[in-house]
């Protein structure tokens, strides 16, 4: 029987009062004009093309009492100004508290570099930007831009049921720290190097996976209208000077291959600070852009798999929680900030600078632009359910501080998603600091800190579970 239209508005109005979960997506387009400086690394390189388009991904959940949003962005990280202004957007456009919006970057090393423009030039040597160039134009007009990715997957919230898997992609991720013969610690340190020993730490091969599907489709094969994955890895395989996604736009691509065009895929990086995509025993060169859909390709066929397991549908009530943790910073003298200048300027100017003393001066510039200030690192936390937790962190975490967060987080899937709120650089676990090396030589943050993190992110867990 054939429902007349305004009956069939008011039972769909009351099951949304009754608590129907409901989900939207939506995905544009935030690729930077040509001429804008790239990220990832420790000079200026202006982009001459793009390979694929960088996007914005959001995700809305609403279960009839609170509304949350996620955002993806193809880029290096997520700059605590840019996330305010971002949730500022959202909120004004779509209503949803900005406290409720989390937001993070897939952390591709070919995206646009970020932040203030006068503080890049210093550290990149970067020309510096016209206030009338397209370049300009597009930072200042970009919270708003990513903010109707939003707005639009808002408007577009619709009943679903929601399932996650779980899978394991072994082979792909590697940690990038060894010890070596000589008793040193060493990052990437070549293919077949005879004098590594073993890596520092084991990589997080866990691949999680939530679907949100309209309810009608009872196969659990049927296309989706969002996927949320989460893995460990850095994305920095294509390298050059054009724009691309790196291997997330490639997961990206393939699933919406199968589950149809429609099917916006978001992805959160979870805890890679020490994990890469290099196997140092394997004598292949592993770059470029046919690396990235070997990545890309695994990483789908690992989520294929998984989708013939029996999927977790999860129960109960979505929450939001966050806080934010003053860290303090170790200080940086004049004369060191001098000197950070000085190798910066030296470097810009064709007079290279080695690879070590570049990031040592990038770190004293960073800090001293905080004047003092401690930063402000915060942890949120979105449920549903008592089966699914996403845990947000603003940095580079290690993999073994996010090990230790899923062995006691009370949710059957926990998704660490770092790089997100924020971007304080590298995140050690306290051990890695006594060992040295280039990312504990890079971080900003002092030991303790990260372990800081994972204490108060599992009070938070425990607090949500319980219903607290």
């Amino acid at each position: 029987m054939k429902l007349p239209p305004l009956l069939l508005s008011l039972l769909c109005t009351l099951a949304v009062a009754r608590g129907e979960f409901r989900s939207g997506a939506a995905q544009i387009v935030i690729t930077p004009p040509p001429g804008t400086g790239m990220a990832g690394y420790y000079h200026f390189r202006a982009a001459d093309g793009v390979l694929d388009e960088l996007h914005a991904r959001a995700l809305v959940m609403d279960d009839g009492a609170t509304r949350a949003a996620m955002i993806t962005l193809d880029f290096i990280g997520s700059p605590r100004d840019l996330v305010e202004a971002i949730r500022e957007e959202v909120e004004k456009a779509s209503g949803i508290p900005r406290a409720q919006v989390m937001i993070s970057a897939t952390h591709a090393h070919t995206g646009p570099e970020l932040g203030d423009p006068l503080r890049l030039s210093a550290k990149t040597g970067a020309p510096p930007v016209a206030p009338d160039s397209p370049q300009a134009t597009y930072f200042k007009g970009l919270p708003a831009l990513i903010a109707s990715s939003v707005t639009a997957a808002a408007k577009s919230l619709t009943p679903v049921t929601v399932t996650a898997i779980s899978g394991e992609c072994a082979g792909l991720t590697y940690c990038r720290r060894f010890y070596l013969r000589d008793g040193t610690t060493a990052w990437n340190p070549g293919k077949l190097n005879p004098n590594v020993m073993l890596a520092t730490a084991l990589p997080d091969e866990q691949l999680h996976a939530i679907f949100f599907k309209p309810p009608h489709h009872q196969n659990q094969h049927a296309p989706s209208l969002a996927v949320y994955a989460n893995f460990s890895m850095h994305p920095d395989t294509v390298g050059g000077t054009s724009f691309s996604a790196d291997y997330p736009g490639v997961l990206a691509k393939l699933m919406a291959s199968y589950h149809g065009p429609g099917c916006v895929t978001l992805f959160g990086n979870g805890a890679c600070g020490n994990l890469n995509h290099l196997d140092v025993q394997w004598p292949r060169a592993q770059g470029g852009m046919a690396e990235t859909h070997r990545i890309g390709t695994l990483l789908t066929a690992a989520l294929f798999r998984a989708e013939k397991s029996q999927p977790l549908s999860p129960q109960g009530p979505l929450r939001v929680k966050s806080l934010t943790i003053p860290v303090e910073l170790a200080p940086v003298s004049k004369e060191e900030e001098e000197l950070a200048r000085e190798t910066v300027r030296r470097n810009s100017e064709g007079d290279r600078r080695s690879f070590m003393e570049l990031v040592r001066a990038n770190r004293a510039l960073d800090i001293a632009a905080h004047a003092g200030k401690p930063l402000p690192m915060e942890v949120q936390v979105i449920s549903l359910g008592k089966e699914i937790a996403w845990v947000s962190f603003p940095g580079e975490v290690f993999t073994e501080l996010g090990l230790a967060l899923k062995k006691r987080s009370p949710f059957a899937r926990t998704m660490i998603v770092t790089l997100a709120n924020g971007n304080w650089g590298y995140v050690p676990d306290r051990r890695s600091y006594a060992e040295g090396a280039y990312e504990v030589e890079s971080a900003r943050v002092p030991p303790g800190t990260g372990e800081l993190l994972v204490e108060e992110a599992v009070r938070l867990l425990i607090d949500m579970h319980a219903g607290r």
